[in-house]
């Protein structure tokens, strides 16, 4: 019994490391391609992205590994079935579960592992992920100017060349506008022959080297005086056969986010973290909801008060019985004053409780979003179990090894998990169902599949032979058809 579980688990551990690194690659390429507009043209060093491309490798486990379970269990007992090694080890008394039992224990395992790396590693990756990720975004592009168009990524500077030489890395008939001066922003402007822009290596700074140029320069003062007005309307012109400037360059060297940022984040904790910041959000929510009750308590009860100045009387509403007898006593200036105070008061009011009641959803929506993480914990393990129990007897079942019917199952088996997951997910996120309800939902509706398929694989079932299929159809075609002779054969 021993050598045929290590037959099993050779057999099932290389298709199940093959499809979990396609699966792999796979999704990391999925992933690139959202964020592609980001990362081009953006001159990355080659360690940031392969700092970048790891941590992306580890937050796409949770979508991998169910997958590669999935597919690498039809594989294995697909092969079993077509090379007819599965029916001789049935022929010796050897059942399904028995020869399922050594890769149900290793599933399990793989349940346990994958738990601990969401709780532990999963977050960590998580909150490296997205601080590199705000740190690409921030960065600006490579400077890349291009001809007859003015070119203001420097900034207070436009630069405009008509032609350039890529060889030489020169650039040729350049216009400068300098618009450090708030006063007057076009007042600088530097023409030149030809030119030179290099960056540095850190690049903080752009060496600017002009040949054959010219300067052109309006000073200008916020000075009253006639002779400083007078001053301040001259013009220098500056001639010059060689200049060397060096401008200060922000945002574009790359710079990891302070991880700080994205600490509260609910995809960035474990489940200890996430338990004692869900008692913190809930203690805040009871506060804003006693402040609106007692808010909604005095505006309910408040106790208006009207002065007779006829009686020089204080008339409390409070203990009045008949509010419209009293309304009905006041003249006309004195009932237009009433109602204009009341729904100026009520529009208060409303506004008020407005504001709580956005508060209280603040809190709702965080209350919700750390509950869908801390149940997202245990839902990737049990997916885990509950894909390998709908490969192991399908692929029994359909008897079909290799990458060609076992992917088109496992991509077809995929997707609809997939997407009962995401409308759980919405639904839980949105406060329309219950979050254990929305998060469970996708293992909820697989799990009974798995059992039936674990069942009929046991029982031997045909469920997948077309034969069986042709067979059941002929029969029903044959009885409905004596049974219609039956009808039309007079009695």
């Amino acid at each position: 019994m021993k050598k045929l579980h290590l037959f099993i688990l050779k057999s099932y551990l290389g298709p199940l490391a093959m499809t979990f690194f396609i699966s792999m690659f796979i999704l990391v390429m999925q992933f690139l391609w959202r964020y592609v507009d980001d990362l081009v043209g953006k001159g990355l060093d080659w360690d940031v992205l392969a700092e970048l491309l790891f941590y992306a490798s580890l937050q796409v486990v949770p979508m991998a590994l169910p997958l590669a379970i999935l597919l690498a269990s039809l594989m294995t007992f697909g092969n079993l079935g077509e090379n007819y090694e599965l029916t001789a080890l049935k022929s010796a008394g050897i059942s399904l579960p028995r020869i399922m039992m050594p890769l149900i224990i290793l599933t399990v395992f793989v349940s346990i592992a994958a738990y601990k790396f969401s709780n532990n590693l999963l977050p960590v990756a998580n909150l490296k992920l997205y601080s590199i990720l705000h740190g690409i975004r921030e960065t600006r592009l490579e400077l890349d100017i291009k001809e007859k168009v003015f070119y203001q990524g420097v900034d207070d500077f436009s630069i405009k060349v008509d032609e350039k030489d890529r060889e030489n890395n020169l650039l040729y008939r350049v216009m400068i506008y300098d618009h450090r001066d708030r006063q007057a922003r076009n007042s600088n402007v530097t023409l030149a022959d030809s030119g030179k822009l290099q960056m540095s290596s850190d690049k903080k700074f752009l060496l600017l080297t002009l040949f054959d140029g010219v300067r052109y320069d309006e000073r200008v003062s916020n000075e009253t005086s006639r002779q400083q007005r007078r001053d301040s309307r001259l013009f220098r012109t500056d001639y010059f056969k060689e200049q060397q400037a060096i401008i200060q360059l922000q945002g574009f060297d790359f710079s990891k986010t302070d991880e700080s940022m994205f600490r509260q984040s609910d995809r960035m904790k474990n489940i200890n973290q996430l338990t004692h910041d869900l008692d913190s959000i809930r203690s805040e929510r009871k506060i804003y909801i006693q402040s609106l009750e007692e808010r909604s308590s005095n505006f309910y009860f408040n106790r208006l008060r009207y002065e007779d100045r006829a009686q020089h009387a204080i008339i409390d509403t409070a203990v009045v019985l008949n509010a419209d007898s009293l309304f009905n006593a006041l003249d006309g200036s004195m009932k237009r004053m009433v109602i204009e105070h009341a729904l100026r008061q009520a529009r208060d009011n409303k506004q008020v409780i407005d504001d709580q009641m956005r508060f209280i959803e603040r809190e709702d929506l965080k209350i919700r979003r750390h509950l869908m993480e801390l149940h997202r914990k245990f839902t990737l393990s049990f997916a885990c179990l509950i894909f390998f129990f709908i490969g192991a007897p399908l692929g029994a079942i359909i008897r079909k090894g290799g990458l060609g019917m076992p992917v088109v199952i496992s991509v077809f088996f995929f997707i609809i998990y997939y997407i009962i997951d995401t409308m759980g997910a919405k639904f839980a996120r949105e406060g329309v169902w219950f979050v254990s309800q929305g998060m469970w939902l996708s293992s909820a509706i697989l799990l009974p599949v798995g059992i039936f398929l674990t069942y009929k694989s046991a029982t031997d079932s045909a469920l997948l032979n077309a034969d069986a299929y042709i067979i059941f159809f002929r029969k029903l075609r044959t009885k409905f058809q004596l049974k219609q002779k039956s009808v039309d054969t007079p009695s």
